[in-house]
């Protein structure tokens, strides 16, 4: 009977191991994805975001200040 239940509490820590890997996997994944996203953004938007920034900047720099 306790070897039954030995292998029992054994063949769970194994699994339990077996699907902390996968998690970390499946995050790791999941960053590459996300910073694939940002990096693929940054190539598609980068300079017409810049100009619309230095628009901006140019525009607010011309309002009056408050005394």
């Amino acid at each position: 009977m306790l070897e039954k239940i030995h292998l029992f509490l054994t063949d769970v820590r194994a699994e339990r191991r077996s699907e902390r890997g996968a998690t970390a996997t499946e995050y790791s994944l999941l960053v590459a994805f996300i910073a694939l996203v940002i990096v693929a953004g940054v190539f598609a938007f980068g300079t017409d975001l810049g100009t619309l920034f230095e628009d901006m900047g140019a525009v607010v720099g011309l309002w009056p200040t408050s005394p």
